[in-house]
């Protein structure tokens, strides 16, 4: 009897830790990233972007060819924005104008992150390139990698883009915690849903996702559920040997660019 006891004691007890500390273990922060240089960027512009409530972001801009779009990258869990620089080069070369901007919380800025702080550091960023530019929305290629495909797609629910793409989305973080954590009620605890299986089928502009079936930190299955349910027009890229971090070995950018420019010529 006093071991079943023990046995309630330690679930309810790990499930109080899990519960407490569960956005230190969905929002993995970073540092400071060094110089664009450092990273191989050539002629970037290092900006601020300040959001709604008062949070200062690190943002890199690439002013790219006047004949082509501007990939906006929401960069995935773990990572500063250097750490995403050899990606944003391969738009760069193809003449793309980019802006990757780092969280609240990571790339050395202030703030925490939250489902709720993410979406306006989003909103800040869609913002600034509409003020300080002159693109458009329809000029725009919205990029979420990952942890980013939330913010994308909620974007989605506000602006109508060129085009979106997903780079290895889930359907909730509840569902990607129910993985790890599958003895708890993972939709009842978690804080920061990132529905994006709720939502995938409002998005209006069209569509790219792209995923490797070896992907060990968000199984597949999470982008073919979305692709599935989401509207036309939509295209998806799914690499039978990539895995959650290796996709740009594989070349993903090209697809990306196609895909981006054949919808920019039909405008």
């Amino acid at each position: 009897m006093n071991y079943i006891f023990f046995l309630v004691f330690l679930y309810i007890f790990f499930g109080f830790l899990l519960y407490f500390l569960q956005r230190r273990i969905i929002f993995n922060k970073s540092g400071k990233p060094r110089s664009p240089q450092s990273y191989g960027l050539e002629n970037i512009r290092e900006i601020s972007i300040n959001t709604e409530d008062k949070i200062t972001l690190l943002a890199w801009f690439f002013k790219g060819q006047s004949n082509k779009p501007i990939l906006v990258y929401f960069h995935g869990n773990s990572f500063d924005i250097g750490e995403r620089a050899y990606r944003i080069k391969r738009y760069n070369d193809a003449g793309f104008s980019t802006l990757i901007v780092g969280w609240r919380g990571y790339s050395g800025n202030q703030g925490v992150p939250t489902e709720k702080h993410l979406y306006l550091d989003g909103q800040a960023t869609i913002e600034w390139i509409l003020k300080n530019t002159k693109f458009n929305m329809e000029d725009i290629i919205n990029y979420g990698e990952s942890l980013g495909s939330g913010v994308a797609i909620d974007l989605n629910l506000k602006y109508n883009f060129l085009c979106t793409v997903l780079e290895a989305p889930f359907t909730s973080i509840a569902d990607v915690a129910n993985k790890r954590y599958k003895i708890y009620p993972t939709k009842l605890l978690v804080k920061d849903k990132f529905d994006n299986l709720g939502k995938i089928d409002q998005i209006k502009s069209p569509l790219l996702i792209i995923s490797g079936t070896k992907d060990e930190v968000i199984p597949h299955f999470h982008s073919q559920l979305l692709f599935d349910k989401a509207n036309k027009p939509k295209k998806s890229l799914f690499i039978d040997e990539a895995m959650h971090n290796n996709l740009y070995d594989f070349g993903i950018e090209k697809t990306v660019i196609n895909f981006s420019l054949k919808i920019w010529k039909l405008i």
